[in-house]
């Protein structure tokens, strides 16, 4: 689904993970859990998020994200999402990726399809229309949809105590999305991995390390390291 209209941008020797799913799956912190383990393994390792991962992308997300501003247009809000990924992009992923980095997002251009394309009733087409120029071409090596009941992740999100904008939609709004991220990975299961977030924060962490694994070979690491 992502970035069909244009080619993979070249010269790219690392390798781009995602993180995709709803509010409250848990995202963060497998995000945080893989990341050191494959420090661990002696690579070099980028985190980041969206919308956010550049001063200007992270100054979009406190806008896009702020309660203060609903209800926002949904050719607004799916604009706002597009120009920070299009910063994220061009700032911080491509040039990660360029110098051998393992880059890990939470969240990425799916997140778009299934919140404005879906959530939104603005359709996948419009959205990937919209984000195309953005993206540049780039598609995750591997993503990992996080996903459980929307009563779960409410209790999660209610134990946190805030809500954003996109956090305080309807359970309805939210079970779109849960149903959306697994159509999307059902249509490509080779770069996708579906995973019941409500198992144990360890297993997990293994599932997702084992399905990351065969994406390394080639990737720089430091000397003396193994995997």
């Amino acid at each position: 689904m992502q970035g069909d209209s244009t080619q993979q941008p070249r010269n790219l020797s690392g390798v781009f993970i995602v993180f995709e799913g709803g509010d409250g799956t848990g995202k963060s912190t497998q995000v945080q859990l893989l990341a050191e383990s494959l420090r661990s393994a002696g690579l070099r390792v980028e985190t980041t998020r969206e919308p956010g991962g550049t001063p200007v992308s992270e100054a979009l997300r406190g806008i896009v994200l702020d309660p203060t501003y609903a209800p926002m247009d949904p050719i607004t809000e799916a604009l706002i999402y597009a120009a920070a990924r299009s910063a994220h992009v061009n700032d911080k992923i491509l040039p990660w990726l360029r110098d051998g980095a393992v880059v890990i997002s939470d969240r990425f251009l799916d997140s778009s399809l299934a919140y404005q394309g879906a959530g939104r009733g603005l359709g996948l087409e419009t959205v990937s229309a919209i984000n195309a120029p953005a993206v540049r071409g780039l598609k995750p090596d591997l993503t990992l949809v996080l996903t459980m009941p929307v009563a779960d992740s409410r209790a999660r999100q209610g134990e946190r105590g805030t809500s954003d904008r996109i956090e305080a939609e309807s359970d309805e709004f939210h079970g779109t999305l849960m149903e959306e991220f697994e159509r999307i990975a059902a249509l490509d299961p080779q770069r996708y991995l579906v995973i019941d977030a409500r198992a144990s924060i360890e297993d997990i962490a293994q599932q997702i390390y084992a399905a990351v694994s065969p994406h390394l070979d080639g990737v720089p690491r430091s000397a003396g390291e193994n995997a």
